[in-house]
């Protein structure tokens, strides 16, 4: 499997486009907020020739769902992402305003839920969701067995956790489905996510401040 990286301006954030020798893709966060970042995105996927099977989010939090309008204005996708977090899309221009600027488009609703245990698949890929509320209350971490790696959302970090202090967040629920979840997966399990550098599952259940 293919993975590229894009990291966006706002906040900044990471965009994963997932893509196997079938020419199948999914794309997981697409945070694009300005219109050169979402061309990057675009040229992407046409100079690759992908057929882009799925638009996934981790949670849809301001910063993750950005770029939905966009892919589904140039691909006709709507996003996949757990029901429990759909009120953050009503909430989107609220929370834009709260960082102190505009939202970029009116959000595009969901075109369908992702629930724990769900398997995505394009191509010969299969991303099990996992589950991991804390952070918001729909956070959904997208593992590849077959491929040893995990995109995290804002779930967990190199070398630390997500927050949850926003609205649905639960510190509680967050550690739990963390230390239960996913420190059960392999450690060489590496780990993609929605901010900052790659990790590995035994990285952190050794070096994460939040697990000594």
């Amino acid at each position: 499997m293919t993975i590229k990286r894009f990291e966006f301006n706002m906040f900044p954030v990471n965009c994963y486009v997932l893509s196997d020798e079938t020419g199948e893709a999914a794309v997981i966060d697409a945070g694009c907020y300005y219109p050169n970042e979402q061309q990057r995105l675009k040229q992407y996927i046409i100079e690759n020739q992908l057929t882009v099977k799925h638009l996934l989010n981790t949670h849809l939090h301001l910063d993750h769902v950005f770029g939905n309008p966009f892919m589904f204005r140039e691909f006709n996708l709507r996003a996949e992402a757990s029901r429990e977090d759909e009120f953050l899309l009503d909430r989107l221009p609220a929370q834009c305003h709260a960082f102190g600027f505009p939202p970029n488009e009116a959000p595009v609703p969901l075109g369908g839920y992702i629930a724990d245990g769900d398997i995505i698949r394009f191509g010969n890929t299969g991303l099990k969701a996992i589950h991991v509320p804390g952070h918001s209350p729909g956070g959904i971490v997208y593992y590849d067995e077959a491929h040893q790696c995990a995109f995290s959302g804002d779930v967990l970090f190199r070398g630390s956790v997500g927050r949850a202090d926003l609205e649905g967040g639960d510190f509680g629920e967050l550690m739990d489905g963390i230390v239960t979840k996913l420190f059960t997966l392999p450690d060489d399990t590496v780990v993609y996510p929605g901010h900052g550098d790659s990790t590995t599952i035994g990285r952190e259940k050794i070096d994460n401040p939040y697990f000594r």
